[in-house]
């Protein structure tokens, strides 16, 4: 483990010998990580007690186990409430061409959501409080500064995460960070809480993933894209 930037030809480099994890817990919201947990918004380390660690690979919950979609989530946006309303535990697909607002969507949904922990509804950490982690995959590094200050300004950094890899980030930090983002969201799910997960967007991992595929000469699919790109996405909102 460390920086990777210094490591050239001939170096030594030993493996760690344990599966990739990302910490997870009240350390995280406020904060912007990379795709391996990494602070990188300058406010120092994360409270290590406030942390555990959690695999980026987790098995999907099976079908006994899952609930019919019967809670809604309010996203704050008439037009979605009342005529595409989304219930918690449910996936939606945002869908449109460049700048059309596909992220202004995302993030006003995002914002929105500090009211699920006002006290003055109900206390944060009860079951209603929506916690929400907003994962950029192959931004620029500016255009994820901007949503920083759209969500402080709006007062909704507080209890979100911002899982960023960037797009000078390497290939394999990009294929990573949804599935890390994912795995911050599973431990708000699992302590009694509700997690909001932006991906922003699959289509870059997709491309990550396609370069992280041809480097070893795996056999190229469609439009030269692994054949199982499609199971690495239906494995991801799957859980």
């Amino acid at each position: 483990s460390g920086n990777d930037v210094a490591i050239k030809e001939g170096d030594l480099v030993k493996r760690t010998g344990s599966i990739v994890d990302v910490p997870v817990g009240k350390a995280l919201p406020g904060r912007v990580v990379d795709a391996l947990g990494v602070p990188i918004d300058g406010k120092g380390a994360l409270q290590v007690e406030d942390a555990e660690r959690r695999r980026v690979e987790a098995k999907a919950p099976g079908i006994i186990e899952r609930k019919s979609v019967h809670e809604p989530l309010q996203t704050g946006l008439k037009a979605v409430d009342s005529l595409v309303p989304i219930g918690r535990g449910q996936r939606e697909l945002i869908i449109g061409d460049r700048q059309t607002g596909k992220t202004a969507i995302a993030i006003d949904i995002i914002s929105n959501q500090k009211r699920s922990h006002r006290p003055t509804i109900l206390s944060a950490g009860t079951s209603d409080s929506v916690y929400r982690v907003h994962v950029a995959i192959g931004q620029k590094r500016s255009t994820v500064a901007q949503l920083v200050q759209i969500l402080s300004e709006a007062d909704a950094l507080e209890y979100s995460v911002i899982n960023a890899a960037t797009a000078s980030d390497p290939a394999p930090l990009q294929f990573l960070a949804p599935y890390s983002g994912c795995a911050m969201g599973e431990y708000s799910r699992d302590n009694g809480m509700h997690a909001l997960i932006i991906y922003d967007d699959p289509s870059k991992q997709a491309v990550a993933y396609r370069q992280m595929s041809l480097s070893p000469r795996r056999p190229p699919g469609r439009e030269a894209f692994p054949g199982d790109v499609f199971y690495s996405h239906s494995r991801l909102s799957e859980r």
